[in-house]
């Protein structure tokens, strides 16, 4: 199980990566490190996006999706650690 911690502290980072990219708008899209950062990420903030959006439509234009993962690998982490 300490394996399955690694792994979500290497998600954690790039999760946090693709946030600091969020700040630079000249990024290339197209250089594949952004590309690995998004396919990475993608496919797990595109859900917590969306039902964010759908019950509180109030936030407006802020993205608060990376916040909710990374908290939720945070709790994930401090539940495996605990257990094992």
């Amino acid at each position: 199980m300490i394996i399955l911690v690694y792994i979500l502290n290497i998600y954690q980072l790039i999760v946090f990566a693709r946030v600091l990219l969020s700040w630079f708008p000249d990024v290339d899209p197209s250089h594949p490190v952004v590309r690995f950062l998004y396919d990475a990420t993608e496919p797990v903030l595109q859900p917590i996006r969306q039902f964010l959006r759908e019950q509180f439509p109030q936030m407006g234009p802020f993205d608060f999706s990376p916040i909710v993962l990374l908290v939720g690998i945070m709790i994930s982490q401090r539940i495996l650690t605990s257990i094992f």
